[in-house]
């Protein structure tokens, strides 16, 4: 599990690291990709899950997408930045080299994690900006929830009950963007980001 960091610009100042975190079904992973299309300077983390990939995911790309063997194996050797059992069901997690070497070259980085991630990298780097990603309403959070047809009704009622609690949380976050269209909320959040660009503390 390994990702190319290229290289940007002045490599003598640390990068700065933003966390995006906010409702499952709110579209964090649309925003991100957006993002990732319209401005090549920000480098993207790739969590690590146990999950089965959807239609269209590439391993590599959208997630690593691991064994639970595997999982625990990077647990247990520390490669994990943070990770989580999300809708108790799978478990994803961040790793921690390629975040590390990009931010030591310098780079903007962006990651995109739920909830208790957020929290587990607030403990461990304070200092990063974070970001809530909030929809415009929650009948429309439960909209996009059914309309995207990937779970079965016992794993949709999850993800809302999850929903409620991690829509509760938006005051622990730095800035809240609500998503009602995905690019605006791209460049909202890359905003947010280039102002925030400030040497940031190591991992």
């Amino acid at each position: 599990m390994s990702e190319a960091v290229a290289p940007e610009g002045d490599r003598s100042a640390r990068g700065t690291l933003t966390v995006l975190a906010g409702p499952t079904a709110v579209g964090k992973g649309t925003v991100v990709a957006d993002v990732r299309a319209h401005h090549p300077e920000v480098w993207i983390s790739v969590s690590a899950t146990t999950r089965a990939p959807r239609p269209a995911e590439v391993n590599g790309e959208h997630y690593w997408f691991v064994s639970d063997a595997e999982f625990d194996e990077l647990v247990s050797r520390g490669e994990l930045l943070e990770w989580a059992l999300i809708h108790g069901a799978a478990r994803s997690g961040t790793p921690r080299a390629p975040l590390e070497a990009a931010l030591a070259a310098g780079r903007s980085a962006l990651l995109e994690i739920d909830l208790q991630g957020a929290r587990q990298v607030r403990e461990s780097t304070p200092d990063a900006l974070f970001v809530f990603l909030a929809p415009p309403s929650w009948e429309e959070l439960v909209s996009r929830l059914v309309g995207r047809g990937t779970d079965d009704e016992a794993e949709r009622e999850r993800r809302l009950e999850t929903a409620r609690v991690e829509l509760a949380a938006q005051e622990e976050f730095d800035a809240v963007i609500v998503n009602s269209e995905v690019h605006a909320a791209g460049e909202e959040l890359v905003a947010l980001m280039t102002r925030a660009r400030t040497p940031r503390s190591h991992l």
